[in-house]
């Protein structure tokens, strides 16, 4: 998901969310970063064990899945219509990643957050994670 800075600089805002799409954790990353980067940072701090870890393309990488796969998850990331060998996808599961783009739905409710006024990182990171504790207490 990408918040836009003044002067047309991009802002990437990566989420962790729980079954119910509340949020659990986020990060950002300069808009220039691929999503890949980030994906290790983001599940370093769960237990991975029996759980299904969702994400779109922009997360389809062996060197993931085999992070994921090492930490007893479950990998539900499609392969990229150029994999050379593309991976099963469970994808009645996979419908389950509407979750995560409800969460930006309702951040981008929140007008700070969504016109991206703060010109530091460190300033739009207070204001993403205020919106998501009002997430978590509506």
């Amino acid at each position: 998901e990408t918040g836009r800075s003044r002067g047309g600089l991009t802002t990437k805002v990566h989420a962790v969310v729980d079954g119910l799409g509340n949020p659990l954790h986020i990060l950002l990353s300069p808009g220039n970063v691929n999503d890949i980067t980030m994906a290790e940072q983001l599940l370093e701090p769960f237990s991975l064990d029996g759980v299904s870890i969702i994400c779109d393309k922009g997360y389809d990488s062996d060197k993931l899945a085999a992070y994921i796969t090492s930490r007893n998850g479950q990998v539900v990331i499609p392969s990229r219509c150029t994999a050379t060998s593309p991976r099963d996808t469970d994808w009645h599961l996979y419908k389950e990643r509407h979750l995560v783009e409800n969460l930006f739905l309702k951040m981008k409710n929140f007008r700070r957050f969504a016109t991206r006024y703060e010109k530091t990182a460190e300033a739009f990171m207070a204001v993403a994670l205020f919106a998501c504790i009002l997430i978590w207490l509506r």
